[in-house]
């Protein structure tokens, strides 16, 4: 599967992350897919809630720098909103402060398989490598391409 998002999806992307170091940032993706691509039309920034949802998933201690989550009401909100554009969430994106652009376990046994999960490393305060992730049937992360679109 490709993934194909204009230059201003991924500037969008790159700014949160940075803004929000050395904690983790997240937001939804927007847009079409269909049997061979998916196709970005809006990315839209959320909170990190994780500390506000962390009480939901027993035995995780980490904080905020290590983990992300988006509220639930902002979940269905923007579901709300995609539906009634004709659009779809496609993906979740976050960012790795000080860490590759891989998805940790942690992301894994969260992700759900019909999205792509971009990943943004963050060193220093700075964003650069970026990857997008899906899980295969086994539920095990597999690469994705990334097409810039212009």
């Amino acid at each position: 599967m490709i993934l194909q998002l204009l230059s201003e999806h991924l500037q969008t992307i790159h700014t949160h992350a940075e803004k929000t170091y050395p904690e983790e940032c997240c937001g939804i993706i927007l847009g079409y897919l269909d049997s061979t691509s998916k196709t970005v039309v809006e990315v839209i920034p959320t909170e990190n809630a994780w500390i506000q949802e962390a009480a939901n998933f027993p035995g995780e201690l980490h904080n905020q720098e290590q983990r992300y989550a988006i509220a639930p009401q902002v979940m269905l909100q923007i579901q709300k909103k995609a539906r009634d554009n004709s659009l779809n969430i496609i993906g979740i994106y976050h960012s790795h402060p000080d860490h590759p652009a891989i998805p940790s376990e942690c992301d894994r046994i969260y992700a759900w398989q019909e999205y792509s999960y971009i990943i943004v490393s963050v060193q220093n305060g700075k964003a650069n490598d970026i990857q997008s992730w899906s899980l295969d049937d086994h539920h095990q992360f597999q690469p994705e391409l990334i097409e810039n679109i212009i």
